[in-house]
């Protein structure tokens, strides 16, 4: 299938026609790849922070939401070893 580059602002952009955005399970977000002179467009399955809250809601309950730093850091290098 042939498909022609269009211009979107200052970009240029794909129509890519509903059909193959189905087969593919494309919906909203994609990644996109370079390989050579090619680009790869995949579907972006992953859901960054997906379920967050109820993981942080877990680990109170667990009560392992305490820092691993120390919030009391020595700013002013006063006790520093140098």
């Amino acid at each position: 299938m042939k498909a022609t580059i269009i211009p979107i602002g200052n970009s240029k952009g794909l129509r890519i026609p509903k059909a193959i955005l189905e087969q593919c399970n494309i919906s909203e977000e994609v990644s996109l790849e370079v390989k050579g002179d090619s680009i790869i467009i995949k579907p972006n399955k992953k859901k960054p922070r997906k379920d967050w809250d109820k993981y942080f809601k877990m680990m109170k309950e667990k009560e392992e939401d305490k820092l691993l730093i120390n919030e009391k850091i020595d700013l002013e290098t006063e006790n520093w070893e140098w």
